[in-house]
């Protein structure tokens, strides 16, 4: 279980650094916005990540559904519920994840 919670850690610190690298310096006025931008993004990610998995159980219709094309329909559907989900207020993760990307910018700013 540790190791499992230890690889998630891993990971947010990893995707935290790279949305901090790839949003604007805090000099601008529209840094805290890119960064809200960066983990709303990041949560609507995760979200449909999960849905996903949730939806992975859900059979098809077998009167009106199922077939190639409700395979790639179900994941645009998915990736919109997850934006939808994240727009909305989310689960929590893009606060975290907002105040560890300007952590990471301060950081940079203060070494240089």
């Amino acid at each position: 279980m540790t190791e499992n919670l230890t690889s998630v850690s891993a990971a947010f610190d990893s995707v935290t650094q790279s949305l901090a690298n790839r949003a604007s310096p805090l000099e601008g006025r529209g840094a805290s916005g890119d960064a809200r931008k960066a983990a709303e993004s990041f949560e609507a990610f995760f979200i449909s990540q999960m849905l996903s998995d949730m939806f992975a159980g859900v059979d098809t219709d077998p009167l009106f559904g199922g077939g190639h094309g409700e395979t790639i329909f179900r994941s645009l559907m998915i990736d919109e519920y997850g934006k939808s989900l994240a727009k909305t207020g989310g689960i929590g993760i893009a606060d975290n994840v907002m105040r560890e990307i300007i952590r990471l910018q301060e950081i940079d700013n203060n070494d240089r």
